[in-house]
């Protein structure tokens, strides 16, 4: 893999982390655009980009990397669309890939360039570039949905993503990510803020220790980010919600008629398949 020419569009947590990483492990030269232009000129000094991306500049890219929520992606995209090399990679890191995807499939192939949709699982409690880490992607799993990319242009980004840290490159539709990333990664989200509302959390302090902690992580999240990413993804994460509801409600069933019984085989079996996912049972 040659030198690239790489823009990064959107310098927060991931994009700014995506430009750090590349400046770190590569010989890449990066090009970052914000809408804050406090940011770029922060992100200038500190060595994450080379310079400020202009169009002239961005038609000039072989990679463009985008790091925006959904419907900006899609909307920079449509801006854009005839300012893209042609036949270069354009690759969104939107956390959910059905309705970008959808948008922007039929765009890449009227304007001859590639589209590639990404997702690095990765990140932090907290946002923008101040919080960005060039180490942020080390063992992380990066999913691709390449609909219409070429197998040379999959290579390419995947040679870029294992060079900045990630260990695991995973291919899927944007429908096997879409419902896969409602159980892994939603529903988390949903759950650790449902959870920590619970009139007890006001007074946890010495009773609570590790599961207190890896149960509420999350629900330190960023409200305008989440609530486009559930919209975005509405049937595959309502069914989730509603699983763990009727699952729930099981466990409160057994616990209130005092059934030991039907309460100890609910236990055995989420430990089994705790067990059995991780490996430990064959």
């Amino acid at each position: 893999m040659g030198t690239m020419k790489i823009a990064i569009i959107g310098l927060g947590l991931i994009g700014g982390s995506m430009a750090k990483a590349i400046k770190e492990n590569t010989s890449h030269t990066v090009y970052g655009y914000d809408k804050n232009d406090t940011v770029e000129k922060k992100a200038l000094l500190l060595g994450a980009i080379d310079e400020v991306l202009t169009d002239e500049i961005l038609s000039q890219c072989a990679l463009t990397l985008i790091a925006l929520y959904p419907q900006a992606a899609v909307d920079f995209i449509r801006k854009k669309q005839e300012i893209f090399k042609k036949s270069s990679i354009v690759l969104d890191c939107c956390g959910v890939k059905r309705i970008v995807c959808r948008q922007v499939e039929p765009i890449a192939l009227k304007q001859g360039f590639v589209f590639i949709g990404g997702h690095p699982m990765a990140g932090l409690e907290h946002s923008g570039f101040d919080h960005a880490k060039k180490a942020l992607f080390k063992d992380a799993s990066m999913i691709l949905t390449p609909t219409k990319g070429s197998i040379q242009d999959v290579e390419k980004v995947k040679d870029l993503f294992t060079a900045i840290g990630f260990t695991n490159i995973q291919i899927a539709t944007p429908e096997e990510h879409d419902q896969m990333i409602a159980f892994t990664s939603q529903l988390a989200h949903v759950v650790s803020s449902a959870y920590i509302k619970s009139p007890a959390a006001m007074k946890h302090q010495g009773f609570s220790a590790g599961s207190y902690k890896d149960l509420t992580r999350v629900a330190k999240l960023n409200e305008d980010m989440w609530t486009e990413l559930f919209l975005d993804n509405p049937e595959f994460l309502t069914e989730e919600i509603d699983g763990i509801a009727r699952r729930l409600e099981e466990y409160s069933r057994a616990i209130k008629d005092r059934d030991a019984e039907t309460l100890r085989a609910l236990l055995r079996d989420g430990r089994e398949k705790k067990a059995f996912i991780d490996g430990e049972i064959f």
